[in-house]
């Protein structure tokens, strides 16, 4: 991986499980799916269910927040192979297709399956073969080596 030479497994295993904690605790702790997507128009004001507004607020804060106080200990230094503003409306992209879909990978993908919903399984099943397609097209035209 890029910028990070010495990812092993274990670290995905470690990330994996933290993810999953997370969602349990968020699960048990508060009744509700730990859904970034919804995390997010809840504090955007675009959702008024779920949970209190300071707790995704900080939820959806600690997510950069944390990726960047583990990149800066480990020396790892961002790099984006793009301009910002192409991520800003890629992101835009994901985020309207998160509320047609009802949900983003993190709702559907870490809880939904782990909760044998339909739903999720047909929406995981979607994004990921929408994702394969995708990377092999670009990879297929030179766009990514």
């Amino acid at each position: 991986m890029p910028g990070f030479p010495h990812a092993m497994p274990l670290e995905g295993f470690i990330g994996g499980l933290m993810i999953g904690v997370a969602a349990a605790i968020m699960l048990l702790g508060n009744g509700r799916i730990a859904g970034v997507s919804g995390m997010f128009a809840r504090v955007l004001g675009l959702s008024a269910g779920g949970p209190p507004w300071a707790i995704a607020l900080f939820f959806t804060a600690g997510l950069p927040l944390g990726a960047g106080i583990v990149a800066a200990s480990l020396g790892v230094k961002a790099s984006f192979p793009t301009s910002l503003s192409l991520i800003a409306v890629a992101g835009l992209i994901v985020g309207i297709g998160t509320r047609l879909g009802s949900g983003c990978t993190s709702g559907h993908g870490v809880c939904g399956l782990s909760r044998l919903s339909h739903r999720s399984i047909a929406a995981t099943a979607t994004f990921m073969a929408t994702g394969v397609v995708t990377v092999t097209i670009m990879r297929l035209s030179g766009v990514i080596l």
